[in-house]
């Protein structure tokens, strides 16, 4: 499993002729560290002066999204293998036999399900990460002011890895034959990206406004 790989082991299959593992994977890696930093910085928060200091609503809002962005890092960890372990469900179905007409039509209904189960996978990845803004909001806003930078990046990664997630849903769409669903499929896309760049933007506005 990718997890259970040294960085340096995952970054040579990542280089490798392989199909898989690719940019699904690194955008779940990329989505991982903004969650881990986020985790950091209210781990170098609670109990210190600051948030001894702080109301007892600020201190459970930072205690709650250190539980949601440690849970969501679970998650995209996870979210690394699932990448991988859909496209190579596509390839298999590549492979089928297409000799007569009825191995044809099972091909098609196979290498049709392969890949809406492929970008099911990124399709949650920029869901579920567009979620942890509201946690690096908080580190940003509470956290730790010799650590505000390390919010910044957080922003900065949680933001590629949402808009990598979503190139991979594209590509996988574009094979895609029902239109409808590719319709409302972009839309959800299209929104998640343009709501994600909003709050990155705000994020990245307080990090520097504490510079």
């Amino acid at each position: 499993m990718l997890k259970d790989l040294k960085l340096t082991e995952f970054l040579e299959k990542l280089s490798s002729n392989a199909p898989a593992p690719g940019g699904g994977s690194a955008a779940a890696l990329a989505a991982a560290t903004a969650a881990s930093l986020t985790c950091m910085v209210f781990n170098l928060t609670i109990g210190k002066k600051l948030y001894n200091e702080a109301t007892t609503e600020i201190q459970s809002k930072i205690k709650l999204e250190l539980e949601k962005a440690s849970n969501l890092n679970v998650l995209f960890i996870e979210l690394m293998d699932k990448d991988s372990e859909a496209f190579t469900d596509v390839i298999s179905a590549l492979k089928m036999p297409k000799e007569t007409e009825e191995e044809k039509a099972k091909r098609q209904v196979a290498i049709q399900k392969g890949y809406i189960v492929a970008l099911e996978v990124p399709l949650e990845l920029a869901t579920s990460a567009y979620g942890l803004y509201s946690s690096i909001e908080v580190a940003a806003a509470y956290g730790n002011k010799n650590a505000i930078t390390d919010a910044g990046v957080a922003a900065l990664m949680l933001q590629s890895a949402i808009e990598g997630a979503i190139l991979n849903v594209k590509i996988n769409l574009s094979s895609i034959k029902d239109e409808r669903f590719k319709e409302k499929a972009l839309e959800h896309c299209e929104k998640i990206i343009k709501d994600g760049a909003m709050r990155k933007e705000e994020i990245m506005s307080l990090v520097n406004s504490k510079l």
